[in-house]
């Protein structure tokens, strides 16, 4: 995987939809993406903040985005 900063929860979905997943549904405070290609999904928190690194990189692990 390689280096990435901070991110608030608008980059991660920008970044998912940029690797073809789409938006499959909202849960609460959290949106659930899926690859249709693929059968990942993702589950992104959706909070005013930057995502802590080690969630950040369950998200990017679950999606299969190095």
């Amino acid at each position: 995987m390689s280096k990435r900063g901070a991110m608030t929860y608008r980059q991660v979905i920008r970044l998912l939809k940029k690797h073809g997943f789409v938006e499959d549904h909202h849960t609460g405070t959290h949106c659930i993406f899926y690859h249709p290609e693929t059968r990942r999904r993702a589950v992104v928190p959706v909070h005013g903040r930057d995502l802590p690194r080690g969630t950040l990189h369950g998200i990017l692990k679950s999606a299969g985005i190095d």
